[in-house]
């Protein structure tokens, strides 16, 4: 039987958490408003990833959102009070105060929302509807997006006389190349799931309400074949190397394999294929170094 928790939900009032083990499934939960972001599910979001990288249950996550949107943005009414502001979001609630992400990537991954691309483990966004300004970019800051084919999607920003902000000009023409990436932030039309996957923006097309459970499978199936060590430090190579030299994402390259092959999931992973068996990886030394 599979062990389910629900650690810290009486904190939670903007979102669900809940844990089928080996997944974390955050919730955006305000789906008379299409999910649109409050400061304070901004906060719970960023809590509730700690509390999964901290599980040592949790091989890898999933963001949605609840009833037929994904996140419909900012919410209008915290952006006219922002409008008088500096512009920034806040949240202002100690309790759920929380600073996940692999510290050691560097500053880069330390701005507003780039912490979500240093969450230690996997994170997929299942998109199962409405999904528009920091929404969308919530979306592109996930590891892999599982679009449902009626999802719709629209970036907003010029039409609020915003700009493409939190990293969307970095990572959207990273996805689907510069020109397509300025139709999209220029005209802020609105486009489904269908032709997210053909421009590249999808990674899977998902039936409609079949987003999130194609991500579980998918996390399922990592936590039954892959190392969480080695699905950590790949993102970290990833990420890390979009701006680094060949040379330089070589020899960093060389010191981690280096450091891989003296791993206890190496002589796991060797074993297990010589022996014709499934192999029986640690989950806890991952979880373990979100800790410390």
């Amino acid at each position: 039987m599979q062990q389910q928790s629900q650690p810290n939900q009486d904190l939670y009032q903007h979102i669900t958490y809940e844990v089928r083990n080996p997944v974390a499934i955050i919730t955006m939960n305000r789906p008379d408003a299409l999910n649109a972001f409050t400061n304070r599910m901004l906060a719970e979001i960023r809590h509730a990833l700690a509390a999964a990288e901290d599980d040592e249950q949790v091989v890898g996550m999933v963001l949605t959102g609840a009833g037929r949107g994904f996140c419909a943005g900012m919410d209008m009414n915290a952006l006219d009070n922002m409008s008088s502001t500096d512009g920034t979001p806040k949240d202002d609630l100690s309790a759920l105060k929380a600073d996940p992400g692999d510290k050691t990537l560097g500053p880069d991954f330390q701005v507003t929302f780039s912490y979500l691309l240093a969450i230690r483990k996997p994170l997929i966004a299942a998109v199962n509807g409405a999904c528009a300004g920091l929404g969308f970019v919530f979306a592109l800051l996930a590891d892999m997006r599982f679009v449902e084919q009626q999802a719709k999607f629209s970036t907003a920003f010029s039409q609020r006389g915003l700009i493409a902000e939190h990293g969307a000009s970095w990572l959207l023409p990273r996805l689907i190349g510069s020109g397509k990436a300025l139709d999209i932030l220029w005209s802020a039309r609105k486009f489904d799931g269908v032709e997210a996957d053909r421009l590249g923006l999808a990674e899977r097309l998902c039936d409609t309400g079949s987003a999130l459970r194609q991500a579980e499978v998918f996390i399922q199936d990592l936590a039954a074949n892959a190392s969480p060590k080695s699905l950590q430090v790949m993102k970290a190579q990833v990420y890390r190397h979009l701006n680094a030299s060949l040379g330089d994402a070589m020899l960093e390259t060389n010191t981690w394999m280096d450091q891989s092959l003296k791993r206890a999931d190496f002589k796991e992973g060797v074993r297990s294929f010589i022996e014709r068996r499934p192999p029986n990886f640690d989950r806890v030394s991952t979880s373990a170094e979100a800790k410390a």
